[in-house]
């Protein structure tokens, strides 16, 4: 039975799975990269924000489970939860895990199990497989009976948890768990079940992969439907809000939410992995994200046009993350919308993240600056909603009057 686990990759979906698996009873060894991680983790501190993050893993490291550094050491059981972007042609980039992968290949012993939980395009369990035994040609992936005793087993588990909201969804949402074998499937399926209480839902490395390629193209295709019937509605004059609030009321209508694009490290990436494996077959999912791509440069637009109207406008920005309620911005449309909006320096920008002390380096520039919410309205003449963070319920409403209000996501509708 596994007992020393390491999680290779510290980010939203490793530090948050290390730090459970150490507070579970594993002995957790962490790796990462990024060496200032590395030593804020070790004093039991964290590098990024989710709820609750902080108390555990400082419980885990103070309990001496959970041990960080920058390269792997032997374990029973390797995760793999590195980053799985694009590249600017939309192609897949596997080299982060490819360098994973590599990376634990010195460590590896008979009887280990490596799984891959990063999003990856369909194939890359396989290759993960490969790659190892043509490193290690004393390792088989086989399950023969002549090489029982020097195999390794390969599986992958898709995450499948929402920032906010992960700590407990690692622990509650069902998984799935695909091998290369199905030996490799069982393995692993009985190392989550050591801590997940959802169900495990056992596949194969490739069904699995494609699984979680298709939740988020199906939330993606489904929010490119509200986002264009946004553009229909600017089109007509007709407010979208209500007409989505009315259309489900419809029993079998459940249209979500227009917004300022799709952002984050899945839904606005994955569906690209399968347009690059199957461009002939997949003209929704491609034609889905050519609508929300398109859809930051259209608010860059709107508030453009509205800065014309003065002579020297200040623009307040609210929110900066992919989604509400976290400090996440990767992928985010509403980063993109300013940087955009800089560069055409159509104004003053002021933004209003709550969840950040810092901006990003794209936006440390001469005309924009990060202030409370209530400063960067007050010096605006338009304000631009773009995340419909929690605190900004506060706002108070006189604040906006005189101000022009571009609404993103419906918050003040």
């Amino acid at each position: 039975m596994a007992k020393k686990v390491c999680v290779v990759g510290l980010g939203y979906i490793g530090l948050p799975t290390a730090s459970l698996l150490a507070v579970k009873g594993f002995q957790v060894h962490g790796v990462d990269v990024n060496e200032r991680a590395v030593e804020m983790i070790n004093r039991g501190e964290v590098h990024i924000y989710e709820p609750d993050l902080d108390i555990m893993v400082k419980a885990a490291v103070q309990s001496g489970q959970l041990q960080v550094s920058g390269e792997p050491e032997e374990a029973d059981v390797f995760i793999l939860a590195v980053p799985t972007p694009f590249r600017q042609d939309h192609k897949p980039d596997l080299s982060y895990v490819k360098q994973a992968a590599m990376s634990i290949v010195p460590y590896l012993q008979p009887g280990n199990l490596v799984v891959l939980e990063s999003t990856s395009p369909v194939g890359t369990t396989e290759k993960i497989a490969e790659w190892i035994v043509e490193a290690r040609d004393d390792l088989s992936i086989s399950e023969s009976l002549h090489t029982a005793c020097s195999r390794v087993y390969v599986a992958h588990c898709p995450e499948r948890v929402m920032p906010g909201q992960i700590l407990r969804e690692l622990v509650e949402n069902d998984r799935i768990i695909g091998g290369i074998d199905s030996q490799s499937t069982k393995q692993a399926a009985a190392f989550y079940n050591r801590f997940v209480s959802g169900k495990l839902l056992e596949t194969n490395a490739r069904t699995a992969e494609m699984a979680k390629l298709t939740e988020n193209s199906f939330r993606d295709v489904n929010i490119a439907f509200a986002n264009e019937l946004s553009f229909i509605c600017d089109h007509l004059n007709i407010n979208v809000w209500e007409l989505i609030r009315l259309a489900n009321h419809h029993p079998r209508v459940q249209i979500l939410q227009p917004g300022p694009g799709v952002g984050g490290h899945c839904i606005a990436v994955d569906p690209w992995f399968l347009v690059d494996a199957a461009p002939e077959q997949s003209k929704l999912i491609h034609t889905a994200r050519i609508v929300n791509d398109f859809k930051p440069g259209y608010v860059v637009d709107r508030v453009a046009e509205r800065a014309g109207r003065f002579k020297e406008p200040i623009i307040a920005c609210l929110g900066l993350s992919f989604k509400a309620n976290i400090d996440d911005l990767r992928e985010s449309p509403s980063v993109e919308i300013v940087e955009h909006l800089s560069r055409l320096q159509v104004g003053r920008v002021n933004i209003a993240e709550p969840h950040i002390q810092v901006l990003p380096e794209s936006l440390q520039l001469e005309h924009v600056a990060l202030m409370t919410t209530e400063e960067a309205i007050r010096q605006s003449d338009i304000v631009l909603l773009l995340v419909n963070h929690d605190v900004f319920q506060d706002i108070d409403r006189n604040l906006l009057k005189e101000k022009i209000v571009i609404d993103t996501r419906g918050f003040f509708n």
